[in-house]
C-alpha cells in the first residue's frame, strides 16, 4: 500500500505509485527534506519522499526564520508572506533577574509555524511531480552503487538518500550512527499562546534557571512559546504546568506574558534527549540534511534557516552529478561535507559557547549588562549565529 497524500479535503496527489525506483530517496519530510524535493524536481530529477506522519501537524521549534532564506524560498516558489508569515525586525533579551536589552535585528526574519510551512512546501513538492509515501523507513543498504531503502511495504531503490529525518529516529538506531547512544539531558518543550499584548515585530530570549525560552508570532497571529530546558531542573516539578508556573514565572517578562496570555494547544507538545554535539554529514553513502546532520542550540533562534540551507547545498551537488560528466559520488560527497562544514560549523561552535553563558546565572547577567552598554557587541552576536542571504544562480 503506498498511500496518496491528501493535505485537505479535495487535495491529493492524483499520479499514483511511480513504482519502486528514483534517482532520489529523501527520508523524512520536514524541512529539509520538503526543501530538497522541491529543488531536486525543479531540476527535473525524479524524488520519492519518505515520511512517517501525514501533514499538517505541530512539532517542538522556535519557528523564527532569518531573511537569509528569502531568496532562495522565492527560487523554489514558495512566497512566504502571501502565507501570512509574520514579520520580525527586532531581538528582545532578557535576564530572570529583571535586566533586558532590545536590539534590531541585522537581517530582520519571519515567523511561521511547523504545522502551516511544512504543508505549504508539501503542498509545492507534490505540484512538482514529488512522491510523497506516508511510511517509516527501517533500513537502508548501499550496494553495487544502489540503495535500497526499506519500508513496510517493501524496498525503494535509489541512486541517492538523503537522511532528513530530524534530531534522532529509529533510523539512526539502525545505522549504528555514532551519537544515538548518549544519553543527552535537553528537554524541548512548545506551546501556542494567544495574547493582546505582544509586538508581532519581535523575536524574544528569555532565561530561566536551567534553560531559555523564544517568544515570536506566527501566521495566525498565535504567539509560539518554545523552551529548552536541563532535565535535572525539569524533573523537581511534577508536570509542564507546574514548571511553567514556577520556573519560568521567576524571569517577570515570562511572568508577565503567561499572566497575560492564553494557551491554545489543548496541551504542551515535548521532546526529550536533544543532542547538540557533532554528527557527520555523511556516512556509509548516505548524505544527512537538517537537524539529522547537526543542531543548533535554539538560543541562536535560526535552526529553520539552517535545514532550508543544508538541503540547498545538498541539492546542488546531486544536480551537479546529474548534469555534469564525470562528476561522481564521491566528489557529491565530499564537496557536501566541505560545504556543510564551511557553512555551518562556526556558527555552531558559536551556539554552544553562547548557550554555556546564558545557562549560567552569573555570567548570563554580565553579559546582558555588557550588551546594554555596548549594543554592537550583541548585533556581533546575533551574526556570528546567522548566516549571510543566500546567494541563487
Amino acid at each position: 500500500m503506498n498511500d496518496s497524500y491528501p493535505l485537505e479535503d479535495g487535495l491529493s496527489s492524483d499520479k499514483g505509485s511511480k513504482g519502486t525506483s528514483a534517482q532520489v530517496c529523501i527520508i523524512g519530510g520536514g524541512l529539509a527534506g520538503l526543501t530538497s524535493a522541491i529543488h531536486l524536481a525543479k531540476q527535473n530529477i525524479d524524488v520519492i519522499l519518505v515520511e512517517k506522519h501525514r501533514y499538517p501537524r505541530h512539532k517542538v521549534c522556535g519557528e523564527y526564520i532569518s531573511n537569509e532564506v528569502l531568496t532562495y524560498l522565492e527560487f523554489l516558489g514558495i512566497e512566504i508572506f502571501k502565507h501570512k508569515a509574520k514579520k520580525i525586525s527586532r531581538f528582545r533579551l532578557t535576564h530572570q533577574n529583571g535586566a533586558s536589552i532590545e536590539q534590531k535585528l541585522p537581517l530582520g526574519g519571519f515567523g511561521i509555524s511547523r504545522y502551516a510551512i511544512d504543508e505549504l512546501l508539501a503542498e509545492k513538492a507534490l505540484e512538482l511531480g514529488v512522491e510523497i509515501r506516508f511510511q517509516e523507513a527501517k533500513s537502508i543498504a548501499f550496494k553495487n552503487e544502489k540503495f535500497e531503502v526499506y519500508t513496510q511495504d517493501g524496498p525503494i531503490q535509489a541512486d541517492f538518500v538523503i537522511a532528513a529525518h530530524g534530531k534522532r529516529a529509529v533510523l539512526d538506531k539502525t545505522l549504528d550512527r555514532n551519537f544515538i547512544s548518549t544519553k543527552t539531558p535537553w528537554i524541548g518543550i512548545k506551546a501556542h499562546y494567544k495574547s493582546d499584548n505582544f509586538d508581532a515585530n519581535l523575536v524574544e530570549l528569555h532565561n530561566f534557571l536551567g534553560g531559555y525560552c523564544g517568544l515570536s508570532m506566527v501566521e495566525n497571529g498565535h504567539i509560539n512559546l518554545c523552551y529548552l530546558v536541563h532535565q535535572k531542573e525539569f524533573k523537581t516539578y511534577n508536570s509542564i504546568t507546574e514548571f511553567n508556573e514556577k520556573a519560568l514565572t521567576i524571569n517577570p517578562y515570562l511572568r508577565e506574558f503567561l499572566r497575560d496570555s492564553n494557551p491554545t494547544f489543548e496541551k504542551h507538545i515535548g521532546i526529550a534527549q536533544i543532542f547538540f554535539q557533532n554528527k557527520p554529514t555523511v556516512e556509509q553513502h548516505i548524505l544527512f540534511a537538517g537537524d539529522a546532520a547537526g543542531l543548533i542550540h535554539p538560543l541562536c533562534g535560526n535552526g529553520m534557516a539552517m535545514a532550508i540551507h543544508s538541503a540547498k547545498l545538498l541539492s546542488e551537488e546531486i544536480e551537479t552529478y546529474y548534469s555534469s560528466t564525470g562528476y561522481s559520488r564521491e566528489n557529491v560527497e565530499k564537496n557536501y561535507a566541505q560545504k556543510w562544514e564551511k557553512t555551518f560549523r562556526k556558527r555552531l561552535t558559536y551556539g554552544k559557547f553562547i548557550q554555556k553563558i546564558l545557562l549560567n546565572q552569573q555570567l548570563s547577567s554580565n553579559l546582558i549588562k555588557l550588551v546594554s552598554k555596548s549594543p554592537m557587541l550583541l548585533r556581533q552576536i546575533i551574526k556570528q549565529t546567522h548566516g549571510k542571504p543566500i546567494h541563487v544562480d
